[in-house]
């Protein structure tokens, strides 16, 4: 796995709307091997959160009542993206909260060098043949561990399933 390179990412949400973080894991990988792990609650905007959400990952405003704001967060942040190769389970989704939040904070996302789209294991997986290639699912086949929904966990799937790729041959 020798150049294998990238950070992946998951974000969890308070609401719809894709500016209300409210957990994110980032999971570091030099040369095929996980390196660094990160993981903080969130607190959204307001504190604001919808029961499907919280129904989806278990987080709720209290929680969160003490928790940093992404703009708190983003320096720690910051020197595990910039510049990377990011890896996501669903890099519409991931891209898009980590892309809105910024600018709700007036965090300028440009700077962060990274590519137009990053990498996406859904994408990857649904291509080999997976059906369904949800993470859970994926991660079923494969015998990865999963607490699905916990941003770190999902992170670290998404790393090993995105480290496993090139060795796992198409079912189609």
């Amino acid at each position: 796995m020798q150049g294998l390179s990238f950070t992946a990412i998951d974000f969890e949400t308070a609401t719809a709307n894709q500016n209300s973080a409210c957990a994110i894991g980032l999971v570091v990988v030099e040369q095929g091997i996980i390196v660094d792990e990160f993981y903080s609650l969130i607190q959204p905007p307001n504190n604001q959160y919808m029961w499907q959400t919280t129904r989806v990952h278990g987080i709720r405003p209290r929680d969160t009542a003490q928790a940093p704001t992404f703009k708190e967060l983003f320096p720690r942040i910051y020197p595990l993206i910039n510049n990377r190769i990011m890896v996501a389970h669903n890099e519409l989704f991931d891209r898009g909260v980590l892309r809105k939040t910024m600018h709700y904070y007036n965090l300028p996302y440009e700077y962060l060098g990274l590519q137009e789209k990053w990498e996406c294991t859904f994408k990857i997986y649904q291509g080999k043949g997976f059906k369904p290639a949800r993470l859970n699912a994926c991660c079923e086949v494969l015998g990865i561990e999963l607490n699905h929904h916990e941003a770190l966990s999902d992170a670290r799937a998404c790393a090993h399933l995105y480290i496993r790729h090139a060795d796992i041959p198409s079912l189609a």
